[in-house]
């Protein structure tokens, strides 16, 4: 129960912050829908990759944290990036089946 409050928190928080980024453009006169779509994925998936990559090499996140950042917050930002980094830890855990 606590880990689906963690990935609830975590993705409430980040739809409102890709909302936000979506308003911001509009309000900076870039009315295209799709600038805003790249700006949040390249970010979200710039920041999920980079941070993947500090806890790989220092296991630096708790299963808990990782739930809360990865998959609710990030997850949340950008759907895209989430599934991506899901995909990659079910390959690295040669889970070869469940990637494809």
């Amino acid at each position: 129960m606590v880990n689906l409050l963690l990935v609830g928190a975590g993705g409430f928080l980040g739809a409102i912050a890709r909302y936000s980024v979506m308003v911001s453009f509009e309000r900076l006169g870039h009315h295209s829908f799709l600038w805003s779509i790249l700006a949040v994925n390249v970010t979200g998936a710039a920041l999920i990759g980079f941070l993947a990559g500090v806890n790989e090499s220092r296991e630096s996140f708790s299963n808990e944290a990782r739930l809360f950042l990865f998959v609710g917050l990030l997850g949340g930002f950008t759907t895209f990036s989430a599934i991506t980094n899901d995909t990659l830890t079910l390959l690295r855990n040669s889970a070869f089946w469940e990637a494809a």
